[in-house]
């Protein structure tokens, strides 16, 4: 096993570690005698009441620091690396794979992909279990670590080498046996393309799949995202509003199945199959507490059941003012209706809707957070903005102020003439945001 250094980038104040004199820059390199593999080892070894920590100085000297403390009591230590480790790369080739159908000369962090089963749980990321070795599948169960997030995308494992174009990947769905032996909690995912894994493929993976119920809580099932720049890749077809008719009538017959066996519906339809059949979005309590949000299954539902209920408290006034809001064609005629309802309460705020086509990386991409700040200045500028445009936070890198393609928001400010909000994607914030007077 490859040693990774271990060095501390911050102490918290008035921690244990505070207290032992530990200092940024400062290496961990080992836990009662146990060498630290990554950041879980890290929290498991912490756990105990008496601790024997060998830190290495930036001087060079070491030192061996005897600890007691309250069980689980955190050290108080933040690592420079918040994995503790490398991060691992996906060895497949998908069909299917977003970041192969981006262009080129984008910043170097966006072509990484990562399968690294520890961003499942550290961040929620899905992944193939390719990656994953019989001590990855040993650690998870020993540390008891969960949900774990996986990309099944077919239980058959033939077509599964096929369309992760990994010989591997068939022999890999065996791990998720010894998985829920061991009552680990799962979520799963399926990326479905048209002619390959639907139809009758995803009616016999949907039946294997809930062989692993309860343990596996909720499988979502999205359409392929099929950017512009897709020369010399596998050849995928569009869905057609009659494909995701079928989806759907395929996912609805599952879920009255299940629910009437196990009391949940467990397979979970991803917005946008709604939206291009032309169907309303299913009722609230069918998503099961939306344990599938961040794959956009119920964000529509939920933000619609939201600003209803922000709508109900509102009395309403006079106050007077213009602002915008910019979105993605999928959330564009959503977003309009709940802005016209908010506004039937303040007759005086002008609020303009404008759908941002996805010009970077094609029409078919129609999610707002993949919109990049130069289609939002270029289809926006000359239009009506008011004192403030609104953005939900989903359109910025998570944590700062840039959009895909580097374009900052005071950028985007300086080029539209107007003030950028930054709006957390939540019926609340949209309501507040939205009557908010201005300052």
């Amino acid at each position: 096993m490859k040693k990774t250094k271990h060095i501390i980038g911050r102490v918290l104040a008035g921690s244990i570690a505070e207290e032992m004199e530990i200092e940024p820059g400062d290496v961990l390199v080992s836990i009662n005698d146990k060498i630290i593999e990554d950041v879980f080892d890290y929290h498991y070894l912490i756990n105990e009441e008496y601790l024997e920590l060998l830190v290495e100085k930036s001087n060079g000297e070491e030192w061996e620091l005897e600890i007691e403390k309250e069980f689980e009591e955190d050290l108080g230590i933040e690592f420079e690396n918040g994995l503790m480790d490398e991060y691992r790369s996906c060895r497949n080739k998908c069909i299917f794979c977003f970041i192969d159908q981006m262009p080129k000369n984008m910043r170097e962090t966006l072509y990484f992909k990562d399968d690294d089963s520890r961003l499942s749980f550290l961040q929620g990321n899905y992944v193939t279990l390719t990656n994953m070795s019989d001590h990855d599948i040993e650690r998870i169960i020993t540390y008891k670590l969960a949900p774990i997030n996986i990309s099944f995308h077919t239980m058959n494992p033939a077509l599964r080498c096929q369309m992760l174009n990994n010989r591997f990947a068939g022999e890999a769905l065996k791990k998720v046996d010894r998985l829920y032996e061991a009552g680990i909690e799962m979520n799963g995912q399926i990326v479905l393309c048209k002619d390959i894994n639907d139809k009758k493929e995803l009616e016999y993976t949907i039946g294997e799949l809930t062989k692993y119920i309860p343990h596996l809580k909720s499988v979502s099932v999205v359409p392929v995202g099929m950017t512009q720049y897709r020369d010399d890749l596998f050849s995928l077809k569009p869905f057609t509003k009659e494909d995701a008719i079928e989806v759907l009538d395929c996912i609805h017959r599952w879920q009255k199945k299940l629910f009437a066996e196990f009391g949940t519906h467990f397979i979970h339809a991803g917005d946008e199959w709604y939206i291009l059949a032309g169907e309303e979005m299913p009722a609230e309590e069918t998503y099961d507490g939306y344990l599938q949000l961040e794959n956009g299954v119920g964000m529509t539902r939920l933000l619609l059941n939201e600003v209803e209920e922000e709508c109900q408290k509102l009395i309403g006034n006079n106050r007077k003012q213009e602002l915008s809001i910019a979105t993605g064609v999928l959330a564009y005629p959503y977003i309009k209706s709940l802005s016209e309802k908010v506004c039937q309460k303040y007759p005086g705020i002008q609020a303009y809707v404008y759908e941002i086509k996805n010009n970077f990386f094609g029409e078919r991409i129609t999610v707002a957070g993949l919109l990049t700040g130069n289609d939002i200045i270029s289809q926006l500028k000359g239009k009506d903005l008011g004192q403030r445009l609104l953005l939900s936070d989903n359109v910025l890198r998570s944590g700062e102020d840039v959009f895909l393609d580097d374009v900052t928001v005071s950028e985007m400010e300086i080029a539209l003439q107007t003030k950028v909000s930054i709006v957390k994607s939540s019926g609340r914030a949209f309501v507040e945001a939205l009557i908010q007077k201005e300052e």
